[in-house]
């Protein structure tokens, strides 16, 4: 079980804020039926039992969460290790309900610094996007990527939507967005 820490509530509510923020840009942008005849039509992809070498266990959505969840072209899933919180949003379609973390985290009044490439775990020679999200005393180290199918990896948002949407790269995709209190020491 997650401890009750300031850290835990202050993320959990950052996430939490995260959703609220992305089913508003939803909102604004509605929603293409080709989604969700391809959500509708995909068998879902298991669930992982360790990250990175630990063993995570789900976290429910929020209500926030279920109801932009329903809308959107995949699935998205939460889960911990009781450290970090791991998103895995599967999309079965292009879609610009998928964006960048470090959007949601402005949104949410956060300084985004240090934004960076890094060598992705277990795969070293794919990268994925990170930085430091800060507010007030929070600081919080989010990073992500995105995956298809044929194993190839984007660390930025939009070149993976002009590959998907053009036809370069193959669904259905996984992306990973992974937060843990700035500190903590990777597994």
């Amino acid at each position: 079980m997650i401890s009750n820490t300031f850290q835990n509530r202050v993320l959990g509510k950052t996430l939490f804020g995260a959703a609220m923020l992305i089913c508003a840009l939803w909102g604004a942008h509605g929603k293409t039926d080709a989604g969700a005849q391809a959500a509708a039509g995909a068998p879902a992809a298991e669930l992982p039992r360790r990250w990175q070498g630990a063993a995570v266990r789900p976290l429910a959505l929020s209500a926030v969460e279920q109801r932009f969840a329903e809308r959107f072209p995949g699935r998205i899933a939460r889960l911990t290790d009781g450290r970090r919180i791991v998103v895995l949003r599967d999309v079965t379609a292009p879609t610009r309900m998928l964006h960048p973390a470090a959007d949601c985290y402005r949104a949410l009044g956060y300084r985004i610094e240090g934004e960076r490439l890094e060598a992705a775990l277990p795969d070293p020679r794919a990268l994925q996007r990170c930085f430091t999200a800060r507010k007030g005393e929070t600081a919080l180290r989010v990073c992500e990527q995105i995956e298809d199918v044929r194993g190839q990896h984007f660390a930025d948002t939009s070149a993976w939507y002009w590959a998907a949407a053009t036809g370069r790269s193959q669904g259905p995709w996984r992306a990973v967005t992974t937060t843990s209190p700035l500190g903590a020491d990777p597994v």
